[in-house]
């Protein structure tokens, strides 16, 4: 059994003990230990007086830190996300009408232009019915002609049986006279008097005629908007029979193929535009008013590649389930060498401030749990709350400090707030 490596833990756990938990009791037994000698030393060979072994110790229960004097820098600032590449446009061009594909089809990749044919469906029977319509419509329309001309006949006819009420009026106005005086009969008066009402109906019956005739010329003037709307229908469903590239871009699948049965909705293709591209990516609600149109930004792909462009939209509305809010970048892509879906890590250039460049091991933890680091004013240790803008490769970017302030950056978590202490800068630690 090795006794001596059991022995000298021993020793070096007594030692840790005292030295951490037991402090007091290791300074008291040093300070009587050496009293007598540090007490009769009265000062050094230079005449500079020598502290007493109670002052030493003294001094020495104050714990020695490392301190960094920071001094504030205006650095870019700028928001970090992780998003992915997104075609500005994408959609599936589909089928409105039903029939079979007769042209032939094109190979996922092509690159097709604005308003390329796509996909073609057989005509069947609606040549035939585009002439049935505008058979239909030269028949509405060679109506209404006659029609119209009944107006003004049934219009004569109206005024002459006015003009026979006018007569018939004033036939029996003087019938009537006559009577009354005695120099006509009572029959002749109501004779007369029958005579204006079989007038007064002649013209009502000629005014029927004329509504007549003008309800005739509405029916026919109906029937060619009829038949026009029917040669409209007709002439759009042979327009579905042809589907055209809505933009250019790129197919990302092949065309319908020659022979297959397509249905209103059925896929004809597939298609993408990449030039310019976006980049899309969710900022959280704490961060999203640092984000402005305009702002230029950056991204890393997972291909390695590195690209810029400008923020072009900022959603207002907040996702419900993360409560993040959409970003998009547009980035130029004119040889559409950045694909759709790739990952991508996200700068967002924003207003500079001024903040501490620290290494991350200075910041701590609050009693609380609030994140900051520890400084020293006069002597006392002071916890100050930051907040960290960025991690570099030298360290986080901290604002929250004073444009000056003396941060400790060993030893940070031996001492607590109004704590004395002993510092050493780091300048004088590396001279």
């Amino acid at each position: 059994m090795r006794i001596f490596p059991i022995i000298t833990a021993t020793l070096v756990c007594v030692a840790l003990y005292f030295l951490i938990l037991d402090r007091e009791t290791l300074l008291s037994f040093a300070g009587r230990f050496g009293g007598e000698t540090l007490e009769a030393t009265t000062g050094a060979e230079d005449g500079t007086p020598v502290q007493s072994g109670d002052a030493m110790a003294e001094a020495d229960e104050r714990v020695h830190v490392v301190v960094r004097r920071s001094q504030a820098q205006v650095t870019e600032n700028a928001v970090v996300l992780r998003g992915r590449t997104e075609a500005l446009r994408q959609v599936v061009v589909a089928a409105e009408t039903s029939g079979r594909i007769v042209s032939e089809p094109l190979r996922a990749g092509a690159q097709v232009s604005e308003g390329q044919l796509l996909c073609e469906i057989d005509a069947g029977t609606r040549l035939s019915a585009l002439a049935e319509a505008e058979a239909r419509l030269l028949e509405a329309q060679a109506r209404l002609p006659e029609a119209r001309a009944q107006l003004p006949l049934a219009r004569a006819r109206q005024a002459e049986a006015e003009a026979a009420l006018a007569a018939a009026r004033i036939d029996g106005n003087a019938a009537t006279r006559l009577s009354e005086s005695g120099f006509a009969s009572e029959t002749r008066a109501a004779n007369a008097v029958a005579g204006v009402s079989s007038a007064e109906a002649a013209v009502s019956s000629a005014a029927a005629g004329v509504e007549s005739a003008q309800a005739t010329i509405q029916s026919a003037e109906s029937g060619i908007r009829a038949a026009e709307a029917a040669v409209i229908r007709a002439e759009e469903e042979l327009d579905r029979l042809t589907i055209h590239a809505p933009f250019a871009g790129l197919l990302e699948s092949d065309t319908a193929e020659l022979g297959s049965l397509m249905q209103p909705g059925a896929p004809c293709a597939t298609i993408i535009q990449l030039d310019p591209i976006k980049l899309v990516g969710f900022v959280p609600e704490a961060h999203v008013d640092r984000v402005m149109l305009g702002a230029r930004a950056g991204a890393h792909l997972a291909s390695g590649r590195d690209v810029t462009g400008e923020v072009s939209f900022v959603s207002r509305s907040a996702d419900p389930q993360t409560r993040t809010f959409r970003v998009e970048i547009t980035v130029p892509n004119a040889d559409q060498s950045i694909r759709d879906g790739q990952t991508a890590d996200i700068l967002i250039q924003s207003e500079g401030m001024p903040a501490h460049l620290l290494p991350a091991s200075a910041m701590t933890l609050s009693d609380e749990g609030a994140l900051g680091v520890r400084t020293v004013v006069d002597g006392m240790v002071q916890f100050v709350p930051v907040r960290m803008i960025r991690d570099t490769a030298n360290g986080v970017w901290l604002t929250g400090l004073p444009e000056t302030a003396d941060v400790i950056t060993v030893g940070q978590e031996f001492v607590t707030d109004g704590v004395a202490v002993r510092v050493t800068y780091e300048s004088e630690r590396t001279q």
